[in-house]
């Protein structure tokens, strides 16, 4: 295979029931169709249901698809698992669910240049495809994030993200949460996205936002969401980056 240009990365935890919509075949019809070369990595973190042969059957067939195994740790040690992996000039994060479509990246790839080497899907403040109790748990999240860390960027949890590969490199070597207990025991939410745009920024890399599709198309068992408990734990998590920043954690 050419080298790729673009990396897509797709974290995996027990997504049997996402994979049988047939997100990987979206994703190589996706491939398959755009002018330059693409590499996607499937990063597995320690799935226990049937996604992981699945996926290896799938990548079998398909030269530009690539089965990471990692133990069980949570998805920011998944996409740095990948991230060493990655071949390609740019990598692209995006979530099995594919709530946001792959076919996506096309609006994000006319902004990666000097001036933005780091380009991120924005779901906007209201999400008209959530329950209204979710959209407004997103909108008090969001206040209070602003008021912490980030505040010209609307949405930093979207899990679409663009990025050049050095750039980052760079972030998940200095990110704080790698330095944690890094036990996980089933789905977990971390702040790692507020981290990477936090490290960002800091070392002097302006943020392009780009509003993409958004439809909650997630099928997976096993997630049983708490967005109250969710929402408690992720401003923590952002309250311990600030701290860390504080402290110069951050700094070379």
């Amino acid at each position: 295979m050419q080298k790729p240009l673009v990396t897509i990365i797709v974290p995996n935890y027990n997504e049997a029931a996402n994979l049988k919509r047939g997100v990987l075949t979206d994703l190589a019809n996706f491939a398959k169709s755009q002018t330059y070369p693409v590499e996607i990595l499937i990063s597995d973190d320690g799935s226990t249901d049937d996604s992981l042969a699945m996926i290896a059957d799938f990548s079998a067939k398909h030269e530009n698809f690539t089965l990471l195994k990692n133990p069980h740790h949570g998805k920011p040690y998944a996409l740095r698992a990948a991230i060493k992996k990655a071949s390609g000039q740019y990598v692209l994060f995006t979530d099995m669910d594919q709530s946001t479509p792959i076919s996506e990246l096309n609006k994000l790839t006319p902004y990666i240049s000097k001036d933005y080497k780091i380009v991120i899907g924005s779901r906007g403040v209201r999400r008209t495809d959530s329950a209204l109790y979710r959209q407004l748990a997103s909108v008090i999240f969001l206040l209070a994030r602003r008021m912490i860390l980030l505040p010209e960027i609307k949405d930093t949890q979207c899990g679409f993200k663009l990025l050049e590969i050095s750039l980052a490199r760079k972030i998940f070597a200095n990110m704080r949460i790698f330095g944690r207990d890094n036990h996980a025991k089933g789905w977990k939410v971390t702040a790692y996205d507020v981290e990477l745009l936090h490290l960002a920024k800091k070392y002097g890399h302006k943020i392009k936002e780009v509003r993409v599709a958004w439809k909650d198309e997630d099928t997976s068992v096993g997630k049983n969401r708490n967005f109250l408990k969710e929402s408690y734990e992720m401003l923590f998590e952002i309250m311990r980056v600030r701290i860390n920043d504080l402290l110069g954690k951050y700094n070379p």
